[in-house]
């Protein structure tokens, strides 16, 4: 969306704030929850069909999940917003098939899922659910959205039977996305305000409620954070926190990858962490630098 239309949706939800109070509530709040479906290109659907397909039903929709190899140690991949399964075929294929079984799934509203309508909450009740049809897994692999419903799902339910967790450009508070778009979208203080009434009817929650340092200090088992320091989406304090609130948690810090963090590099450390053979000059409170 270009920045004049920013502009002018922006100022068509102040206005309805005063005309319609209620409507201009549930339409700002579904800015942050209904997400623009990207379209499945031939060769992305060609790598997908390699995987065998199953289905997982919720409430309200139909989740595409994936199954690759036939190895006993279990790794769930998890995307983010408006991104899909693909964006996982290269970490796919660097794993062993004889030694680990590999799943996935697309997002309700994403991929070859149904739905148009996405939280943190949902995606969180999503992969719970994924996870105990599994009997558990051994390694969650997450990127963006994929790794703040992760934790929220490992915070809500303690006992999910996860052995670790890598995040990826992970964000750390609903607040800041929402303010974010606030400034973005120059929204009243009237227009938050009723957002705000709104998201806490439809969900039962505050927006503060949904912290990553909050959750991260509630979980036990060990992490990898990744993050880069020009993550314009996600900004690097978020890593940060939620690593200082983690207490079995290894951060890396990269250069120039921006919130993608595609590289050969991140998935080299990605495979060594779920390995078992993280790198020694990533401790607890230091950086290791990749460029």
């Amino acid at each position: 969306m270009k920045k004049i239309s920013f502009y002018f949706v922006g100022l068509w939800l102040n206005v309805l704030s005063y005309l319609v109070p209620k409507r201009a509530g549930r339409k700002t709040f579904n800015l942050f929850c209904y997400p623009s479906r990207v379209p499945m290109k031939d060769y992305q659907l060609e790598f997908l069909a390699s995987a065998k397909f199953e289905i997982l039903k919720t409430s309200s929709d139909t989740i595409q999940t994936y199954r690759w190899g036939k190895g006993p140690k279990k790794i769930l991949f998890l995307h983010g917003w408006r991104s899909h399964t693909f964006r996982w075929k290269k970490y796919i294929e660097s794993f062993s098939q004889e030694e680990y079984t590999i799943y996935a799934l697309d997002a309700p509203g994403h991929g070859l899922s149904t739905g148009n309508y996405l939280n943190v909450l949902y995606y969180g009740e999503v992969i719970e659910q994924f996870i105990n049809r599994l009997n558990g897994v051994d390694t969650v692999v997450s990127h963006s959205m994929g790794g703040f419903s992760s934790l929220c799902a490992l915070h809500r339910t303690q006992t999910l039977p996860v052995r670790s967790l890598v995040l990826m450009g992970t964000p750390g508070q609903a607040k800041e996305f929402i303010n974010y778009y606030r400034t973005l979208l120059s929204l009243s203080d009237r227009t938050m305000r009723l957002m705000t009434e709104y998201f806490k009817t439809k969900i039962g929650l505050d927006p503060a409620y949904f912290s990553g340092p909050d959750f991260a200090k509630s979980i036990s088992i060990p992490g990898l954070i990744i993050h880069d320091e020009e993550d314009l989406e996600a900004p690097i304090h978020n890593a940060r926190e939620i690593h200082e609130a983690w207490p079995v948690s290894f951060l890396i810090v990269t250069q120039g990858l921006g919130h993608n963090l595609r590289s050969k590099e991140i998935i080299d450390h990605v495979q060594k962490f779920v390995e078992g053979t993280v790198e020694k000059n990533i401790e607890k409170g230091k950086l290791a630098q990749v460029h």
